[in-house]
């Protein structure tokens, strides 16, 4: 449920007049690198890192391609989780890597198989691609795994990159999850003001790395960005100095509709799924004749319903749903789908 940058002023203790600053506010590039203000309220997501090695980028999607453009060529390898935000895994092979996919099975709880992946890497390996918590699954890969997962790779010198757009997101506790950048000297955290922040109209990321691959990331940033917008940069920095507020409100959507949505398959015998850790979206089982593609197109046809085939994400018997809605909409969405389960089925 996105924000209004009235809520969001008034988050941050301000109110409409805050808004006569950017009267006067000069439209030039900017801080290429992002303002002070804005590195700094990301730094503090961490838990020690110096601005110098944080990278402002337009949302995520541009610092995952960043990441893979400066580090990966024709011949290189790279290891991908799946499913998974497809980025990780096409722009590797778009680039001529070699591209290994881990793919995530119910019966681990949509985790990473430890022993698989210690098969997959190799010598050669420069990049394993996560994401945690995961899109689609929402599993989340909590600190003893993550550890286990840095040795393997530290085992062969590779690269971490970690997609953490739904960090803060965590069914549990204060909602906080381990981020590779705290764990591992070659960890790559990237992350935006989208998803756990509601605030995807901004389109600010950043990129959250080692010195030397920072170092890297800037040559290939000049080619394709050079600053993100002045305005987006004041709104971001408003938003992640109130980090703990947002987080706040995102949370308590986020476990009341997950509350709700569990109810809801409980009471549906052909609907299965694995429950989500984190993240805003479930992978939910179909017991119908139909293929995932079929039942996604019929039930948006009958009832205006919008889940998205698990085929798109190699995961055939699957359909992706987000709860993140007003839970006013989730729960006019799950009785439209159950209407559809009944008369359908």
């Amino acid at each position: 449920a996105s924000i209004t940058v009235e809520t969001l002023l008034e988050m941050g203790g301000y109110d409409s007049s805050a808004l006569a600053e950017l009267l006067s506010m000069k439209l030039t590039y900017g801080n290429i690198e992002g303002s002070v203000r804005l590195r700094s309220a990301i730094a503090a997501l961490y838990d020690e890192l110096p601005i110098e090695r944080i990278t402002i980028t337009h949302g995520t999607i541009a610092a995952n391609m960043l990441v893979h453009k400066t580090l990966l060529g024709r011949g290189d390898q790279v290891v991908s989780v799946v499913p998974t935000y497809q980025q990780h895994y096409s722009i590797p092979a778009s680039l001529g890597a070699e591209v290994r996919l881990l793919k995530l099975q119910e019966h681990d709880g949509f985790l990473p198989d430890l022993e698989r992946l210690k098969t997959l890497v190799t010598r050669e390996t420069k990049l394993i691609a996560l994401t945690n918590p995961n899109n689609p699954t929402g599993a989340l890969i909590e600190r003893p795994m993550l550890e286990e997962i840095v040795d393997i790779a530290d085992s062969v010198g590779a690269a971490v990159l970690c997609d953490e757009v739904y960090r803060g997101t965590a069914q549990t506790g204060d909602g906080s999850s381990t981020s590779i950048i705290d764990l591992y000297p070659r960890g790559i955290s990237t992350a935006s003001t989208s998803k756990a922040f509601s605030l995807a109209g901004l389109r600010v990321g950043w990129i959250a790395a080692p010195a030397d691959i920072t170092e890297q990331i800037a040559i290939h940033r000049d080619y394709d960005t050079i600053s993100v917008g002045m305005i987006n940069d004041h709104f971001a920095s408003i938003a992640l100095e109130n980090a703990d507020k947002l987080l706040a409100r995102s949370q308590t959507i986020t476990r009341k509709n997950l509350a709700m949505l569990e109810t809801w398959i409980e009471g549906e015998p052909k609907i299965g799924w694995v429950k989500p850790r984190a993240g805003t979206t479930a992978m939910i089982k179909l017991d119908v004749p139909m293929t995932s593609r079929e039942f996604c197109i019929d039930l948006l046809q009958a009832t205006g319903v919008m889940l998205t085939p698990g085929d798109a994400f190699d995961m055939e018997g699957y359909a992706r749903l987000s709860f993140a809605n007003e839970p006013s909409v989730l729960a006019a969405g799950l009785n439209l789908l159950s209407d559809y389960l009944r008369t359908r089925f």
